[in-house]
């Protein structure tokens, strides 16, 4: 049995691309976890997704044992936790798992949004933070501006800071040393009742759900009877174990210590992350804090290209759903699209990551509407009603008013692109609340509604700013908004699949933009078609596809006008019929490009 005093348990934090993954590594290969043979790039990420982007999805957990300079032996269990601010809430959980963070940053970088928000969340959980300046080989690094960049910017002390390059292996000891010697060792009484928290949960064929958990108190063994907290249910363990990173069987997992169990469950909906875990026949009086259930933030619909997919689409978001519980999906019909189903993802990325499986692993074409935010609207008659998608919304006469998520966002950018952001933040409502330079950089921090961050606000961030800033958001309260519902009507019918939410001040303008481009994507027809924008019954943007005409007047030579008038008005007739009878066709194309709402 290893003494707490022996143990330490940590969390890497640092930005997209500063080389969280790659230290990883190094840790893993200088204490032994892996061979040479067995080290592969991004050891701890699994899938081809994360190794491609850079990012990490799922939460991972690595126990090594490293001999210290003081003679003595550590278990030392890394938790590789994500980044991006979608998955914040996996994040609290497991930096609730740890009592120290390594903070990575890149040296010739230096501090960037991500790192901060991750940053403050270790704070609030009391960590002990051990700063490690990254790629300090690299000609561009300059390790003393971006250590006064971490005491200027998070404020803490960063005199002490470990100077390491992963890629070539350097500085990798003394990160290990500064695990063991300035973090903290883990508290809890073994013979206490079991109380562990669920880091994170995925499904495996041969296992079933395989669940990480960091034990608080207690200890758990196979054949324990384990009791969730939030919802009751039983099960008894069939392994416990431990990665290394190869999955390794241990007989027993005591107070302080991380690693895995089964239990024969079947579905990852069955265990939520942030759960407190407990022993069913001696339980813990009260659950860990900080749990909350996962809440959608970004709704879509997803339809198939092909109509006979649709079978096929089920049964992938099914699947999908076993490995992740974050995500949500209703069964939905649309008059232009056919079947398919309405998605709630956590946020832009996870939606993204979501559509790239589905595509990549199943082969499926899909078409995405528009992505959409969850609005409050308050009845005439008291109630409070969730709206996922436009196409839902109740009549204008019932409502009173209707309330629309606002996220905080910092945004860190380079002095010379300053003004553009700042001028893209007010034209997207942006209400400026901190304004802050560090050396030749600022840090904005804005109030803006989500929905106007969901359309294409990051792509234009980066545009704008040659990719140099860095964006990070979370999600904060609903503020009522003079909201209204745009619907686009070609020859006269709604295509309900374009309709969307926006502020009125803004609805004419996105409205005028969505009819000039579905002029350009649907083809001509024999008549002549309208493309209206309208809020209710007014309509506020149009455009008209001209028809195709044949030259009726070609076999007049010379005579009277009279006569070519005569069968130029004889057509004009007949195409005013046409229309009135003539379905029009809008191809799949024209949906998928019409919906990549972006200023153009």
């Amino acid at each position: 049995m290893t003494d707490l005093s022996f143990i330490r348990n940590f969390a890497i934090i640092a930005h997209i691309d500063h080389g969280k993954s790659t230290l990883a590594d190094r840790l893993i290969q200088y204490c032994g976890g892996l061979t040479e043979r067995e080290m592969t790039e991004q050891v701890l990420d699994n899938m081809d997704i994360e190794k491609e982007r850079g990012i990490t999805i799922k939460a991972q957990t690595v126990r090594l044992t490293y001999k210290a300079d003081d003679g003595k032996t550590y278990q030392i269990n890394l938790v590789d936790t994500p980044g991006h601010v979608d998955f914040a809430y996996e994040v609290s959980r497991s930096l609730a798992a740890c009592e120290g963070s390594i903070l990575v940053v890149d040296a010739s970088q230096g501090v960037e949004a991500q790192t901060l928000a991750n940053v403050y969340q270790a704070i609030n959980a009391n960590h002990e933070i051990v700063p490690v300046l990254n790629k300090i080989d690299l000609p561009a690094a300059e390790p003393e501006r971006v250590r006064q960049q971490i005491e200027d910017v998070i404020g803490l002390d960063a005199s002490n800071a470990v100077l390491a390059s992963a890629k070539s292996g350097i500085g990798i000891k003394e990160v290990l040393e500064a695990i063991v010697t300035r973090l903290p060792p883990p508290k809890g009484e073994t013979a206490s009742p079991l109380k562990a928290l669920l880091v994170d949960s995925w499904y495996d064929a041969y296992l079933g759900v395989v669940i990480l958990v960091r034990i608080k108190d207690g200890s758990i063994k196979k054949g324990t009877k384990i009791q969730f907290m939030s919802s009751g249910t039983v099960y008894p363990v069939e392994r416990v174990g431990v990665f290394t990173p190869k999955r390794l069987e241990i007989g027993e997992l005591r107070a302080g210590e991380l690693g895995f169990i089964t239990a024969g469950i079947k579905a990852v909906a069955d265990c939520s992350v942030g759960d407190t875990i407990t022993d069913e026949a001696n339980p813990a009086p009260e659950p860990l804090p900080g749990f909350k259930p996962s809440i959608p933030v970004v709704w879509c619909g997803l339809f198939p290209v092909d109509a006979a997919q649709f079978e096929v689409l089920r049964e992938s978001l099914a699947r999908l759903r076993l490995n992740d519980a974050s995500f949500h999906f209703t069964m939905e019909s649309s008059a232009a699209l056919g079947f398919g189903f309405r998605c709630g993802f956590l946020g832009l990325l996870h939606m993204e990551i979501i559509q790239e499986r589905l595509e990549r692993e199943f082969n499926l074409d899909l078409i995405t509407t528009a992505p959409s935010v969850v609005y409050r609207i308050h009845t005439t008659s008291g109630e409070i009603e969730e709206m996922h998608n436009p196409a839902d919304m109740p009549e204008v006469t019932r409502i009173a008013r209707i309330e629309e998520p606002w996220v905080k966002a910092t945004v860190l950018v380079p002095d010379e692109y300053l003004g553009t952001i700042l001028k893209l933040c007010n034209d997207r409502r942006g209400q400026q609340i901190d304004l802050t330079y560090v050396g030749n950089r600022a840090m904005v921090v804005y109030h803006l509604p989500l929905n106007e961050i969901v359309f294409d606000f990051y792509d234009r961030l980066k545009s704008l700013s040659r990719g140099y800033a860095s964006f990070d958001y979370e999600v904060g309260d609903y503020r009522e908004s003079d909201l209204v519902k745009v619907t686009i009507l070609v020859n006269g019918d709604l295509v309900d699949a374009l309709s969307f939410m926006a502020h009125r001040s803004q609805a004419e303008n996105r409205g005028r933009q969505i009819c000039e481009r579905l002029k350009d994507l649907i083809p001509r027809h024999l008549f002549k078609i309208p493309i209206q924008a309208a809020i209710g019954g007014k309509v506020i943007a149009r455009e008209t596809i001209n028809a195709l005409r044949k030259d009726v007047t070609a076999k007049c030579y010379g005579g009277d006008i009279s006569r070519k008038k005569k069968l130029l008005d004889k057509q004009k007739e007949g195409k005013k019929r046409m229309r009135q009878f003539g379905k029009v066709e809008i191809p799949q194309s024209a949906f998928i490009n019409a919906l990549r709402m972006s200023d153009d």
